[in-house]
């Protein structure tokens, strides 16, 4: 989901990052608030002419409209640790902010606890900035806390929405998960009704841009089109956490792996294994004893010249554990780490002994397989 990210502050022990699209969506809420909101000769006549003041009522709504944001998934976050979910943080991107959970909610109960209590927490910043613009004060103050309670109650409307991902569809997903005891079940249909309702907006966009909101119909249709792919993405992380939870790594490593000699020249590596095989890590291992690791980065980093004259021992390095894994661990923690680190191999390594490859083709056929077996008729 996610592209480049950096961590902003810890919050309550949760840490909190922004993704690079997010300077994007912060930019259109300063701007539209700027040019737009604060604008509006009949609401604003003050502000008309004050582009300086504008601006910066746009921007500081912009960033209590964010914190608000992370408030909202903070709710979830805090709820989500109490009933044991593990939480790998919050991220703030284009589309605003996700509570990222490392797992399902335990229970129906649970995921219908964790999805409403961001709501709840939206409702009272809601109303809070509400009754605080009425209090007497400088006009952008009170504008810039009657647009945050606007929006924040707006934002409520909108994630009450019963179309899963929303938390509305969340909620509506415990009650069936809860009447028909299938998580599978519920999450299917939720994500069906969440895919439909982003084609509505897709459709929405489509006509608001005939009719002359250019600006506004992109906005929909992007909206839409992430609905639909986050829909259908979290139905598939769940077929494939069903399928992987439990299973040792050992069960789909493939043993006896290729492994490179440490004697041998580089010219040899690139040769007989790099170009035969196509594996961009490689295993350097005596006698069963995992020296370390090779990879065909290191290999482009000496002068093509040189290869015959320098050996495996001389770039070796030392295996990192982004690249190694023990032949118990879980396979959906192997995956997890494939995910975050990118790659496609993992070296199965049981006390300093290299057992096997873990490749994520093997992962996929086995989910494959499973989810094609056991899928509901």
């Amino acid at each position: 989901m996610f592209g480049r990210r950096f961590k902003l502050f810890t919050l309550s022990g949760f840490n909190v990052y922004v993704d690079m699209s997010w300077f994007l969506i912060a930019f259109w809420v300063a701007w539209s608030l700027a040019e737009g909101w604060f604008k509006q000769p009949r609401v604003f006549p003050e502000l008309t002419d004050k582009p300086a003041v504008r601006w910066a009522m746009g921007v500081a709504g912009a960033l209590l409209f964010f914190l608000s944001i992370v408030l909202h998934e903070l709710g979830h976050s805090i709820v989500a640790r109490r009933f044991g979910v593990h939480m790998r943080g919050i991220t703030l991107f284009i589309f605003g902010g996700v509570a990222e959970m490392a797992d399902e909610p335990p229970s129906a109960k649970a995921e219908f606890w964790v999805a409403i209590a961001g709501p709840i927490v939206s409702v009272v910043l809601g109303f809070l900035f509400l009754v605080l613009s009425a209090v007497p004060q400088p006009l952008p103050t009170a504008a810039v806390l009657n647009y945050l309670g606007i929006i924040n109650l707006i934002l409520v409307v909108f994630n009450l929405i019963p179309a899963f991902p929303l938390d509305g569809g969340r909620v509506l997903r415990s009650i069936i998960w809860a009447i028909t005891g299938n998580l599978r079940r519920a999450t299917r249909i939720t994500s069906l009704i969440g895919g439909g309702f982003g084609i509505v907006l897709i459709v929405l966009g489509i006509v608001r841009i005939a009719f002359g909101d250019f600006v506004g119909g992109i906005w929909s249709v992007l909206i839409g089109m992430f609905l639909r792919q986050a829909a259908s993405m979290s139905y598939q992380q769940l077929l494939l956490r069903r399928a992987l939870e439990g299973e040792p790594v050992a069960k789909f490593m493939r043993p006896n792996p290729v492994v490179v000699p440490p004697q041998l020249s580089i010219a040899d590596l690139v040769e007989r294994y790099i170009y035969v095989h196509h594996h961009k890590l490689f295993p350097v291992a005596d006698n069963g004893n995992l020296i370390g690791c090779i990879s065909t980065q290191q290999v482009k980093q000496l002068p093509r010249e040189e290869w015959s004259r320098h050996t495996v021992s001389e770039l070796v390095s030392t295996c990192s554990p982004d690249n190694t894994i023990r032949p118990d661990t879980d396979a959906m923690e192997a995956l997890s780490k494939m995910s975050r680190t990118g790659a496609s191999r993992l070296l199965v390594v049981d006390h300093g002994h290299l057992v096997g490859v873990l490749t994520l083709k093997d992962l996929m056929r086995f989910m494959s397989t499973k989810v094609e077996l056991e899928s509901e008729r």
